[in-house]
């Protein structure tokens, strides 16, 4: 996130509203840290699957960064569908920045469907810019250098890691259904069985009250909820995304990607990230402008709609492969870095 040092260890305490909340000993009582950090888990997950990470950010960035592992959907809890989960999350990071004065900027790190969740909440948070009029005899200046914020913060960084952006429900969305269209029928008229609203909304299923499906909602400002202007206000958009291995979470769907848009990689393209295969920057285009046009390669119209909403808003794109390791079956999880084996270090 920022250019820093190793630090010198770490300490943590429960928050009042029980969240974990993890920063340097060093500085933990001087609260000098103005960056905060909030860290999403995934479906089925808890705020113990971004410890690991965490402790990494504060090593690195003692003195700067608050890091907010969210407590706030775990579990079962995470079945309660997006919506409810991104409200919880909104209301768990404004207690944060309501106890903790100094901080001014804002960062989101989410795992798979908490990506969404923190999609969510940010639509939520969003606080439109506030203009200041300058009178200058009759004339009215607006600054436009004015921009708005999460919950009062200035928007820094907005990560997501296997985060199913498109949803589920498209083919080859879910791997481990082995693209067979049967199967991923099937799997969109049962999922609710299993994981309930969420799954809903993962398969686009939805239809609370006559509403389009959320993850469709999502992708403009809808009701007060101002999902894109909250994306477009962060100076970084990033997805980390597996091209491979991901029984979970399909590689188009994470990368923000139509089938013709997937890149041709490399075994390695980062010197220092070995597992790096492939990295893009992607400008976001106005919509009222000409794009590209692109041939029906079997993705569903809802897809595509989802698609050109996200990519109004730039994206930084980094594909990711475990092919040469042990676990790559796992890797929908290992994605996340949640340990290091014994005697092996990591680049800080």
């Amino acid at each position: 996130m920022e250019n820093g040092v190793v630090g010198n260890g770490i300490c943590s305490s429960e928050s009042v509203n029980g969240s974990r909340d993890v920063w340097s000993c060093k500085f933990s009582d001087s609260g000098s840290a103005d960056h905060l950090v909030v860290m999403v888990n995934g479906i089925l997950g808890s705020a113990t699957d971004w410890k690991f990470a965490a402790e990494q950010f504060v090593k690195a960035l003692p003195d700067k960064v608050f890091v907010l592992c969210s407590e706030k959907n775990v579990s079962t809890l995470t079945l309660d569908g997006v919506d409810v989960m991104g409200d919880r999350l909104a209301e768990e990071v404004l207690d944060v920045i309501q106890r903790k004065p100094n901080l001014n900027k804002i960062s989101f790190v989410a795992h798979s469907v908490g990506g969404l969740v923190a999609r969510y909440a940010i639509g939520k948070l969003y606080r439109p810019p506030k203009l200041t009029t300058v009178e200058d005899s009759s004339v009215n200046e607006c600054d436009k250098d004015s921009r708005g914020t999460i919950g009062g913060l200035e928007a820094m960084n907005f990560i997501t890691v296997a985060t199913p952006h498109l949803g589920s429900r498209g083919n080859k969305q879910v791997p481990f259904l082995f693209g067979v269209p049967a199967f991923e029928k099937a799997a969109s008229c049962v999922i609710h069985l299993i994981f309930r609203r969420t799954g809903r909304h993962l398969f686009l299923t939805d239809t609370d009250e006559g509403k389009p499906p959320l993850l469709k909602r999502m992708i403009e400002d809808y009701d007060d909820c101002y999902f894109m202007s909250a994306l477009q206000t962060f100076k970084r958009r990033v997805v980390y995304s597996n091209v491979g291995y991901d029984h979970i979470v399909g590689w188009r769907t994470s990368s923000i990607r139509r089938n013709v848009e997937l890149p041709k990689w490399e075994d390695t393209v980062n010197e220092k990230y070995p597992h790096v295969v492939y990295e893009e920057r992607c400008k976001g285009y106005d919509e009222q402008s000409e794009t590209t046009s692109v041939e029906d390669d079997g993705s569903d119209k809802i897809e595509e709609e989802l698609v050109t909403g996200l990519s109004r808003v730039s994206w930084e794109k980094v594909d990711v492969s475990f092919h040469s390791i042990r676990h790559r079956f796992a890797a929908h999880s290992v994605i996340q870095v949640l340990s290091l084996p014994p005697n092996v270090s990591i680049a800080n």
